[in-house]
């Protein structure tokens, strides 16, 4: 039993179990979702969903990566300059996103409103400053590593659209402007409930200075970029099929391998999130031993796991699109022509190159290499662009845009490991060996043998 309470209480475990549950309140509204919207209805929800995911990627990223890496060992005077600074200019790159996106809206509204993105250009300003302040709280939650108060957080926001869904699925039909207002009231309560326990940092708005506000823009003006080209890479496919031939019912196809993926990334994020305050830590106090083996740690046991997940993925590819989206999927698209099965399966091999590829990042970060981080980024993002080109415009094949992701995430790897091994000294042979080595301490630990990691 004290062994069930510690474990519950490790971070790792706390941003796991967060991570799953959101992860399965998502899967399960997008499954809703697929089942209650035309085919071309539901490619407009994902064309809201991803210009949304796209720009703020540019909002949190020129502050989030920063904010958590100054955070770590921060004295109390600074962190709430540091917290103040990141909700200030949180703030100022709302309101400027805003004042774009409804300028472009006036000016080109007989051209936005005859495409898939009408829903994004009318909506997303108002989304954009409801959602603000439980964002900032989660950055503030992931540097503190209070995954138990993220959990929480995450659980109110998602849950109650996931209900919404729910209920609408059953007894309303509502249309996407409905469900739309419907999340910008869940966002807005949620950000409130933020804000009135203090966890989002607006009240220290006034305490930012233009040091601490350089801190982080400095910082930020590389991550911001390589935030935004992570983002690209999730999303330039769905953005490039929406502007081919193909239309919004290859854009809904294409969505639902791409859901499938995310549920391989559930334990990449949740790593990954726990990773980078300790790595940044470790830098910020000179222990570049420590950051080194906390890199093969984190690598070797993600890289072992998801070869278990990809051939779950790959073997049960027809079971979990059923799963997912229903039997209407599983067959060859008579409009369109492609099988969204093949695609999943091609996924699930770009799959086991993930967490190395986003463990060099996060090793760039945080050594104060964000620009190098970003250079690999542009690279890869580049490569998915041309490769994606190819594949819809010349071949027109989404499968062939699938084994695109695949080719930039092995330059990624590439780029990650020869620029982070000339900070840290890296060997490929221990990412594996220290993988090996942190199974054993967890076998170990269960059968209450002596334990012994800095995972």
């Amino acid at each position: 039993m004290k062994m069930l309470k510690k474990i519950a209480k490790e971070d790792n475990f706390l941003s796991l179990t967060g991570n799953l549950v959101i992860a399965f309140l998502g899967i399960s509204g997008f499954a809703l979702l697929t089942r209650s919207l035309s085919l071309e209805v539901f490619g407009e929800w994902v064309l809201f969903i991803t210009g949304g995911s796209f720009v703020e990627m540019f909002r949190f990223g020129i502050t989030n990566t920063g904010l958590i890496r100054f955070l770590s060992g921060a004295d109390e005077m600074s962190r709430a300059k540091l917290i103040g600074s990141n909700a200030l200019i949180g703030l100022g790159a709302t309101i400027l996103i805003a004042v774009l996106l409804v300028f472009f809206n006036t000016v080109f509204n007989d051209s936005i409103s005859n495409s898939g993105y009408h829903l994004f250009f009318k909506w997303y300003p108002l989304l954009a400053f409801l959602n603000l302040p439980w964002n900032n709280a989660l950055v503030v939650l992931q540097a503190d590593r209070r995954y138990d108060k993220i959990l929480i957080v995450k659980s109110i926001n998602s849950g109650l659209f996931f209900l919404v869904i729910l209920v609408n699925f059953f007894f309303f039909k509502m249309d996407l402007n409905q469900l739309v207002i419907a999340l910008l009231i869940i966002n807005g309560f949620t950000s409130l409930l933020t804000i009135i326990l203090g966890w989002d940092g607006t009240k220290l708005i006034a305490k930012a200075t233009s040091e601490t506000n350089k801190t982080l823009l400095d910082f930020g003006k590389y991550t911001t970029f390589t935030l935004i080209g992570t983002n690209l890479l999730r999303s330039a496919d769905t953005l490039i099929i929406s502007l081919s031939p193909m239309g919004n019912a290859a854009v809904a196809l294409y969505s639902i391998p791409l859901k499938l993926t995310e549920l391989q990334q559930i334990p990449l994020r949740s790593f990954v999130a726990t990773a980078f305050p300790k790595m940044s830590k470790a830098s910020v106090q000179g222990k570049i031993t420590e950051v080194r083996e906390l890199f093969y740690s984190y690598s070797g046991a993600l890289t072992y796991l998801f070869v278990f997940m990809s051939l779950f993925t790959f073997v049960f590819a027809e079971f979990l699109v059923f799963l997912l989206s229903g039997e209407q999927y599983l067959k060859v698209d008579p409009v369109t022509g492609f099988n969204v099965v093949d695609i999943v399966r091609v996924f699930s091999i770009y799959g086991l190159l993930l967490p190395i590829d986003r463990m060099t990042g996060i090793g760039l970060d945080s050594i104060n290499k964000p620009n190098i981080n970003a250079i690999k980024v542009f690279v890869m993002v580049a490569a998915n662009v041309i490769g994606d080109f190819i594949a819809i415009f010349i071949f027109k094949s989404l499968i062939l845009v699938a084994v695109a992701s695949i080719l930039f995430t092995i330059i990624g790897i590439w780029m990650g490991m020869y620029f982070l091994d000339k900070e840290l000294s890296l060997s490929y042979k221990e990412i594996f060996s220290s993988g090996i080595t942190f199974y054993k301490n967890i076998f170990h630990k269960i059968t209450n043998n002596r334990y012994s990691t800095k995972f």
